[in-house]
């Protein structure tokens, strides 16, 4: 057994670890506004991508992008955010969207955790057959 599957579930670990804090940013803006449509808080998201270099696989992060739905303007002309025509600008984000996200990746953390575990259990039991 290779030292490599530490590796690989240390990277999804990693990879999964970006994305709960990308989705914990995201549910903590989703309620902010602001004066413009550019200045609202946009969803953001990583990618990720399946790495296989020297027979060593893993998880690739290759970048975070921004969601591209449309942000909510709401008419609220005694906020102190609203523009000259008393509008806010909200969001993109979806709080149902984060929360599964949440959860996926919460899962799949969990799921490396455990792999790992399994892993070091097998590596212990293989050492004590040569004892």
């Amino acid at each position: 057994m290779s030292f490599s599957i530490f590796d690989i579930a240390g990277s999804a670990m990693r990879a999964q670890n970006l994305r709960l804090n990308a989705t914990a940013s995201n549910l903590a803006n989703a309620n902010s506004v602001a004066s413009t449509a550019e200045e609202a808080y946009r969803a953001r998201h990583p990618v990720f991508a399946a790495m296989l270099q020297d027979e060593i696989g893993g998880v690739e992060t290759r970048g975070v992008i921004e969601s591209a739905r449309e942000v909510s303007s709401r008419y609220e002309p005694g906020n102190p955010m609203a523009n000259e025509e008393g509008y806010v600008f909200g969001s993109n984000v979806d709080s149902v969207e984060e929360m599964a996200n949440m959860m996926s990746a919460s899962r799949s953390y969990q799921s490396n955790v455990e792999l790992l575990g399994t892993v070091r259990q097998l590596m212990l039991q293989t050492l004590k057959m040569g004892e």
